[in-house]
């Protein structure tokens, strides 16, 4: 019985080599077809998301008191969050540190909820455009 088995298995291992040899996976090319106008658009997505000083944006203060406080905030924030980009804004006598740049409300609400896990005391608001 035991000869049996072993030509079993000896014919199953030829059988597995042989149909393994003409296995392959499959090749293809993919060609994507688009408009033109969407490389366009997508350029000036990212223009209008540069704009930092948009006045009808809106951001999330984490922090407001002296340097070193907004410094360790935007440290920590960095440290914490990769999403966003902390910056630190001068307005007497008070050093904030902002976050974000949300053209909704509903984006930054969403944000928000997320923020004040780590930074409890975070709001979120428009900043005022001031006038030279």
């Amino acid at each position: 019985m035991k000869p049996f088995n072993l030509k079993i298995n000896f014919l199953s291992i030829i059988c597995f080599a042989i149909t393994s040899s003409y296995c392959s996976a499959q090749e293809g090319n993919v060609i994507v077809n688009q408009d033109k106008n969407i490389t366009v658009l997508l350029d000036l997505k990212k223009e209008m998301n540069k704009n930092e000083d948009d006045p009808s944006r809106y951001k999330i203060q984490i922090y407001s008191g002296n340097r070193a406080g907004s410094q360790n905030a935007q440290k920590e924030f960095r440290n914490t969050f990769a999403t966003w980009n902390p910056t630190i804004q001068y307005e007497p006598p008070n050093f904030k540190t902002w976050v974000g740049n949300f053209r909704t409300r509903l984006e930054a609400d969403r944000a928000l909820k997320k923020v004040k896990k780590k930074f409890p005391h975070a709001f979120i608001f428009k900043p005022i455009k001031k006038k030279n």
